[in-house]
């Protein structure tokens, strides 16, 4: 099989070759990178500017654009579409509740799941130990279940594995999206020049430890997977939206031009 794995942390990140050391007994793994750190880049295409390939060696790249740009990059040119299998991470860090909305490696995944390849992400949930060779091996675990099973065309999967030795790991468990508390400050600087720059920071971040999310799953040393879908719709919002009365036309009696 082949198989496209690629990143949000660039090629120096700590993840991706204990990652394509594992997947490599699976099949053909190609290595597609952003050329720099492409954290909280989200699902974000580059359409303002070309796109140009780097070739390190056979069958690595890197790219000067975003993970999701090398996803469709990898896919489409360099692949030629025949792909079994998009693998992101291992991020160096948790992608954890709202962090989906932006994590660039969930977004890879999200634009494989677009071009109709199985894909997800996967997340060490760094807090000094650096075990991304767990986390590694679970990564060829869990593609060998996906080849086995498949996944739902709409559907691509979010993992989240504790910073522990294998035997502190107590089981994998199947969550549902979580909630994060983020800082609300903004960091105000002034430059030598006199000039205010300003940094989108704060303080750490807490998330809220709710039974059955993936806040709580890796707060219990567990592996948490997270299935995630293309379609965002919130379906109850739906009904509730009909009972509005939003009859627009009859409302404002043609007095809008």
């Amino acid at each position: 099989m082949r198989i496209l794995v690629t990143n949000d942390d660039g090629i120096h990140g700590k993840g991706f070759e204990s990652l394509v050391w594992a997947l490599s007994g699976l099949g053909e793994v190609y290595v597609v990178l952003p050329d720099r750190q492409r954290s909280t880049t989200s699902h974000s295409l580059t359409l303002d500017k070309p796109l140009r390939i780097q070739k390190l060696e056979e069958k690595k790249f890197l790219v000067n654009g975003t993970p999701s740009d090398c996803v469709r990059l990898g896919i489409l040119g360099l692949m030629k579409e025949d792909v079994e299998l998009v693998v992101a991470g291992i991020n160096n860090g948790p992608n954890l509740g709202d962090d989906v909305n932006y994590s660039g490696t969930v977004g890879a995944a999200l634009e494989g799941t677009l071009l109709e390849v199985p894909s997800f992400a996967i997340s060490l949930v760094v807090t000094g130990g650096y075990h991304f060779e767990v986390a590694a091996n679970f990564a060829r675990f869990l593609a060998e279940r996906i080849i086995q099973q498949g996944l739902p065309k709409n559907v691509y999967l979010n993992v989240n594995i504790p910073d522990l030795p294998l035997e502190g790991i107590r089981g994998v468990e199947i969550t549902r999206q979580g909630k994060r508390i983020y800082g609300k400050k903004i960091q105000e600087r002034t430059d030598p020049r006199g000039e205010k720059y300003y940094w989108i920071a704060g303080e750490n971040l807490s998330g809220i430890s709710e039974q059955g999310t993936d806040v709580a799953a890796i707060e219990h040393n567990k592996i948490s997977i997270t299935p995630l879908s293309l379609d965002r719709t919130d379906y109850g919002m739906v009904e509730a939206l009909k009972k509005w009365n939003l009859s627009w036309k009859k409302a404002f009696s043609g007095e809008l031009t």
